[in-house]
């Protein structure tokens, strides 16, 4: 990557404020930045670093009135932490390569239909009927088994594991070693105390502009689909059981557990290690903190919760500060 400030203004619609020829060939924090890099500016908490920053190039507000003067060449924009969202994406793309390319010891079945300018990496496998769209480029050692579809523009990291018959729309990224749809855990108890293993029939639908983090596991559903909507951004190590439904533009951080046949609804925010108990529903638009446990219908939207068993944050922080005094 290389790119002079008046080139980067004109990808952001910014204003250069300094040299526009300067050129820039990597990106880098504010509190780390150096020559050759360019770093942005949009939180106050960093502003000290601002003043001391080596980078040649700053994305910074429009509206931001440095109270020292600043070296480097600054690229004014409406929204600075937007800004650099967009100019990274445009960067990657640059940098993806769409050429067909067919691995060594990789294995496509000659009954699978693979679009154009595929990408099959080395020792991946794609199965029987197996459908893949247009640009999509599946990494090495990927497996994905028969009847899969997947869409165009996809992105299936190295050792990723796709079962049977599973949905995948379209600009899904499914990061390493990702396994989406094992079986469900689902045993019946018999008399003797063994488990009988329950069958699970169906599969997993991930819809369009969908992420999934490295080593998440996502189960086929019993019977019907474990679906997963469009939009949604699942961070690493999580794991959504059978017949869960999330739903469409939420978004869930590391190490939660969602338990079988839970619904979640459309924008809402879970943080890491939130543990969801199996049956229920949670309401549009619900934060849930950190450490949650979530053991019963959230019917109100909008609400924030904490705590396990996790209800509203502001009677959460009341009840903590008598827990505090109790301990005195």
């Amino acid at each position: 990557m290389e790119f002079k400030a008046k080139e980067i203004a004109d990808i952001l619609g910014g204003v250069v404020e300094g040299n526009p020829e300067v050129t820039v060939t990597g990106f880098a924090r504010i509190e780390s930045g150096k020559p050759g890099t360019i770093c942005f500016f949009a939180n106050p908490k960093y502003e000290q670093y601002l003043y001391q920053c080596k980078a040649d190039i700053i994305i910074v507000n429009k509206t931001f009135e440095p109270k020292e003067p600043v070296s480097a060449t600054m690229v004014r924009v409406d929204d600075a932490y937007a800004a650099v969202a967009s100019l990274l994406d445009y960067v990657t793309a640059k940098k993806r390569s769409y050429k067909r390319y067919r691995g060594c010891h990789s294995k496509v079945r000659w009954s699978a239909k693979v679009g154009k300018k595929v990408y099959v990496g080395d020792f991946a496998y794609v199965g029987r009927h197996a459908v893949v769209g247009d640009y999509t480029k599946i990494y090495e050692h990927v497996y994905i088994g028969d009847d899969v579809k997947i869409g165009s523009h996809c992105i299936i990291y190295p050792g990723v594991r796709i079962y049977p018959g599973c949905v995948i729309g379209n600009n899904v990224i499914i990061h390493a070693n990702a396994v989406i749809g094992a079986d469900g855990f689902g045993f019946a108890p018999l008399e003797d105390g063994t488990w009988k293993k329950i069958e699970h029939t169906g599969n997993v639908v991930i819809e369009d502009d969908v992420e999934i983090g490295a080593n998440t596991c996502i189960d086929k559903s019993q019977m019907g689909s474990t679906l997963i909507r469009r939009g949604v951004k699942i961070d690493n190590l999580c794991q959504i059981a059978h017949n869960v439904e999330v739903g469409p533009d939420t978004v869930m951080a590391s190490q939660t557990g969602v338990a079988g046949s839970s619904k979640i609804g459309r924008h809402c925010i879970i943080a890491g290690q939130v543990g969801i108990a199996g049956h229920i529903t949670i309401a549009d638009n619900t934060t849930i903190g950190a450490q949650a446990g979530v053991l019963g219908k959230v019917r109100k939207e909008g609400e924030v919760l904490m705590g396990s068993p996790a209800f509203p944050l502001k009677d959460f922080m009341r009840s903590y500060a008598l827990f505090k005094r109790a301990g005195k």
